[in-house]
């Protein structure tokens, strides 16, 4: 291989990685405080926040006791001067459909933890209904709870345009990618319709979901392509789970390439995400040790009242690009669970998670580097597919999708003061007209198909 020959392959495999990054999820200090947002200040006067009220960077304080605690002392990526952030409704009900909780309610008690933290004898719906978890009483309840986490409900598999740009305290860097993605859910489906193949959506299935994306920006990524396929097995204990197969279209290199399963952990293009770190959590669960910590009630955005891409790219997300203080909050009732990776060559010693127990969607996810240092804040903003429904269209057995979504995926990198921001506000879960559009949405031969 020359030297120009290897330009362009480096080149491809950043590209290639980044877009990677952009599937997975179709999503610094210095600013000055006031005497009354500086660390440890708890409000004590102001009372129980109030549906509709506007709280402004002077009152700060009176959301410390509804953050997580290692939200707080890094407060100062999110929260600024002239931010308006509205308090939303208390525990309000964002559940499944009915044909999601039905499904839970017919297969209950079917789903049981196997060897190695694996899931055996699930049909769909919930595996482990989350109001019946003993988070202190039961030692299965953290992995139980990823499992539900990996089974929530997301409509047909989520399709959105998106974009993603990395930051460096409040400056945005060159590296940007635009495209567009849609995952495909082949298996475990509640409607009814799926009943007399096993809930899958070809008889014969081996796969549990597939996604693919395309990059249409900047000019030197556009028609970059991807395939990934998830297993069935990867729900199995480590020594009988097949790892995805990821194939990418490269135009630079004219062919279609395999990404390693093993890359999901590194760094994508040198920025701050990891494959594994979108929605929260993308990993297989039996690749950790999974532990429920305890349950606490905290604010997060979770039914967005603003826009951003691609509806405009001029949203204002802070000084550092990674704030969504702007934003409607509420409360959450949440478990704080964590995992503990079982690879030594993982990049995490271990990562905090809140996790909704309302939609089984995550909140916030805190990851800590080898040292057992505070690394990376990951959160995220959601839509809640009734009140979007100009893009959250219902179907044959779901005429109210009631899902929520995210539209968006920020990272903070704690320790250097740069962050990364996916937004996809247009995020719906509705599926494809009919199967055939399937199949060929989802063949690795599309990918050179026209080329």
């Amino acid at each position: 291989m020359n030297t120009q020959e290897r330009r362009r392959a480096g080149r491809a495999r950043t590209a290639t990685l980044a877009v990677a990054l952009l599937a997975a999820s179709w999503g610094a200090p210095g600013i000055a405080e006031s005497e009354g947002a500086r660390a440890g200040a708890v409000d004590t006067s102001g009372g129980e926040l109030r549906e509709g009220e506007v709280i402004t960077f002077d009152q700060l304080a009176r959301l410390a006791r509804y953050l997580p605690p290692e939200l707080w002392e890094h407060r100062e990526f999110i929260f600024y001067e002239g931010m308006r952030l509205e308090i939303g409704p208390r525990f309000a009900d964002y559940s499944p459909p009915p044909v999601f909780k039905q499904a839970t309610e017919e297969h209950r008690g079917k789903a049981r933890i196997g060897p190695d933290g694996s899931l055996e004898g699930y049909v769909a719906g919930e595996p482990f209904p989350m109001a019946e978890i003993d988070c202190q009483g039961d030692p299965q309840a953290g992995v139980k709870i990823a499992w539900n986490f990996d089974y929530r409900w997301e409509g047909a598999g989520r399709s959105s345009i998106g974009r993603y740009t990395y930051w460096d305290r409040g400056e945005q860097l060159p590296l940007y990618y635009e495209g567009w993605g849609r995952t495909i859910a082949l298996a475990h489906r509640p409607e009814p319709e799926y009943a007399s193949k096993g809930g899958d959506l070809f008889r014969g299935e081996q796969r549990k979901t597939a996604f693919v994306v395309e990059v249409d920006a900047p000019f030197d990524a556009k028609g970059i392509g991807l395939v990934n396929y998830r297993y069935k097995s990867s729900d199995g204990p480590r020594s009988a789970a097949k790892n995805d197969d990821t194939w990418v279209y490269v135009p630079t290199l004219r062919r279609v390439r395999r990404i390693s399963s093993a890359q999901r952990t590194d760094a994508v293009s040198g920025t701050d995400f990891t494959f594994d770190d979108l929605s929260g959590f993308a990993g297989i669960p039996p690749q950790y040790e999974w532990t429920c910590l305890g349950e606490q009630d905290v604010l997060a955005t979770v039914n967005t009242r603003v826009k951003a891409y691609p509806y405009t790219r001029d949203h204002n997300f802070g000084p550092y690009g990674l704030s969504v203080a702007d934003d409607r909050w509420e409360l959450r009732h949440t478990f704080k669970f964590q995992f503990v990776p079982k690879n030594d060559d993982h990049p995490y010693k271990r990562k905090l998670i809140y996790i909704d127990k309302n939609t089984a969607e995550i909140l916030y996810s805190f990851a800590y580097d080898r040292k057992d240092e505070l690394w990376k804040i990951i959160y995220h903003d959601k839509i809640w597919s009734e009140d979007a429904r100009e893009v959250y269209e219902p179907w044959d057995g779901v005429p109210e999708p009631r899902d929520s979504t995210n539209v968006l995926d920020i990272v903070i990198n704690v320790q250097t003061g740069t962050g990364n921001r996916i937004e996809f506000w247009n995020a719906n879960g509705t599926p494809l007209e009919n199967l055939g559009k399937v199949r060929r949405l989802i063949d690795v031969g599309r990918l050179t198909k026209g080329r």
